[in-house]
């Protein structure tokens, strides 16, 4: 082996180290940020829900309808989540457009997160917004 390769090989070693480890397949990653985003969808667990000035200006029923549609959405196919982590999606409900989205933030919230499959590094935030909102 040469010298750059084991200089590489050292240096990645050293970035991988620096962070805890998660699910190693890539398969396995989208596995993992897709159970933790459907969590927090479904649960309100695991991170933080916002909703915009949008939906909280609707009735009281009309918003608990948002927020249920919200978690009852499994119709994800490639169009809506094409890398296939139940992220986002646009749903119609009485009438309205609403779109949903999460992202992911360092736990200070300041960056965005270095390995969103691993929960410890990761503060997930769910926004519900109005379509015009966006």
């Amino acid at each position: 082996m040469t010298k750059s390769n084991d200089h590489n090989r050292n240096k990645e070693q050293i970035a991988n180290s620096a962070q805890p480890e998660a699910p190693g397949t890539p398969a396995a990653r989208i596995a993992a940020i897709r159970a933790l985003n459907d969590r927090l969808r479904r649960t309100a667990r695991g991170g933080i829900v916002m909703i915009t000035d949008g939906i909280a200006a609707l009735d009281a029923n009309v918003i608990e309808r948002v927020l249920r549609a919200v978690a009852d959405f499994d119709n994800f196919n490639p169009d809506n989540d094409p890398w296939g982590e139940h992220d986002c999606a646009v749903l119609t409900i009485d009438g309205l457009k609403v779109i949903f989205k999460i992202d992911y933030y360092d736990r200070t919230r300041t960056y965005g997160s270095p390995d969103p499959a691993n929960p410890k590094l990761t503060t997930r935030v769910l926004t519900i917004m109005l379509a015009e909102e966006y």
